[in-house]
């Protein structure tokens, strides 16, 4: 019943979202509504939002940044463009509704905390993958992912891994439906292992369990794989749009660090490709290399956030990434008060830069009474197989061409070539 309620109040409202205008008259509407709710900030920090500190990640997350090597060659960044114009929005950031044969879409989350939320759209196929950073973020994601899922469900959701930054917008918060509440989820694709005892974790597949039970399709990623249960290794999204779920060896052996169980998957779409690795680390991007015959990448989402742990030199010598785009809060001292460790670290910059200085960053931490700002804002990577765009809701301004890079990071030689200093 709960499925079929859903479908029928997406579908009155669905004719109302195929413009701007109509989606910030139900933002203004659930405003309306809300209006005895907390503000944001205070669901935040909330006990809805509070969990365990495997939630967050510690130690695990940040350590000290390794010696990177770097490539001499480099990669051109061909049909690739970014708009000169930026774009401004002030119903959260959503911008003008993208049509594009392909669009993938790094969200914003509503709060200075860092984590993960991509939207994929082909045609009328809608893929998610992970619902961070807190559970008040999906204030922030429900609405503009209603704006593309506009008959409310959701084909296929991916949730790389436990972790907070990842899972927690599926959950919601007692005043705010999470993404299960809010859509009819389909498939879902998720971690085949976890060590994670925090209640976020246990939340998440508890929702998921109901929707198993409602009707979707669940399947782990070593499931998909290995083509048991009915799962797929490669599911098609549209004509030429393939979605293919990669191996890592963390799908079957346990590993100290959970985000080594992270999910990965290869998008590709004729010649193009578009990788995303969850938080997946050293070890486990090394198996990855090993095991998949990866593709020269025209998009890669930065791993772990741009972490000093992940991204290594040896993946980006495979992928060679002509856009990388970054899901963080900028220069945030949540895991680290190591400046050079801050997301995107100093040692994802280093190791980037041999192949493209195209870097885009959603977020940016702010002394505002919010304490966080757009820095690209909502990050929208479109593709009509041939051209590549990059547009943020906020500006289309270079990572290295920001002020807090210019403040806190160090040129890599690669693109001091670039800049002909």
């Amino acid at each position: 019943m709960k499925k079929m309620i859903k479908k029928l109040l997406a579908l009155v409202t669905s004719l109302t979202l195929f413009s701007t205008l109509s989606a910030c008259a139900l933002l203004e509407e659930k405003n309306s509504n809300n209006s005895n709710s907390e503000s944001f900030s205070e669901n935040i920090n909330s006990s809805e939002d509070v969990t365990s500190s495997e939630d967050v990640s510690s130690s695990e997350e940040i350590s000290s940044s390794e010696d990177s090597t770097s490539s001499e060659d480099s990669t051109s960044s061909e049909d690739m463009t970014s708009s000169e114009d930026s774009t401004s929005s002030e119903d959260s950031g959503t911008g003008d509704i993208v049509t594009a044969e392909l669009s993938i879409h790094f969200l914003e989350l509503g709060n200075k905390y860092t984590g993960d939320c991509t939207l994929i759209k082909v045609g009328d196929t809608e893929v998610l993958i992970d619902a961070g950073s807190r559970k008040g973020s999906a204030e922030t994601i429900v609405p503009y992912v209603q704006q593309y899922c506009t008959d409310g469900v959701l084909e296929y959701v991916i949730a790389t891994h436990a972790h907070q930054d990842h899972v927690a917008g599926f959950v919601g918060t007692t005043k705010i439906d999470g993404i299960f509440e809010s859509f009819v989820c389909e498939t879902i694709i998720d971690y085949p292992l976890s060590n994670s005892t925090a209640k976020i974790r246990q939340e998440y597949e508890a929702l998921r369990d109901a929707e198993v039970e409602a009707g979707a399709k669940h399947y782990t990623a070593l499931q998909c794989w290995n083509e048991t249960d009915g799962a797929q290794r490669s599911y098609q999204l549209g004509e030429g749009v393939t979605m293919n779920i990669l191996y890592q060896r963390f799908y079957e052996e346990t590993t100290s660090d959970e985000n080594d169980y992270s999910v990965c998957m290869l998008l590709t779409q004729g010649e193009k490709n578009y990788l995303f690795t969850g938080d997946l680390e050293h070890e486990g991007e090394q198996s990855l290399v090993e095991s998949n015959d990866l593709p020269k990448c025209d998009l890669f989402k930065g791993g772990h956030h741009g972490s000093p742990t992940s991204n290594t030199p040896e993946l980006f010598a495979v992928i060679q990434p002509k856009i990388v785009c970054v899901c963080c809060c900028c220069g945030s001292d949540e895991y680290t008060e190591n400046v050079m460790n801050m997301f995107p670290s100093q040692a994802f910059v280093d190791n980037v830069a041999p192949y493209t200085d195209k870097v885009y960053v959603t977020t940016i931490v702010s002394d505002n009474k919010d304490g966080f700002a757009s820095m690209n804002g909502n990050i929208v990577v479109a593709s009509d197989g041939e051209t590549v765009t990059v547009n943020g809701s906020n500006n289309n301004t270079l990572f290295k061409d920001t002020d807090w890079f210019k403040a806190n990071r160090v040129m890599p030689d690669a693109w001091k070539e670039e800049l002909k200093v």
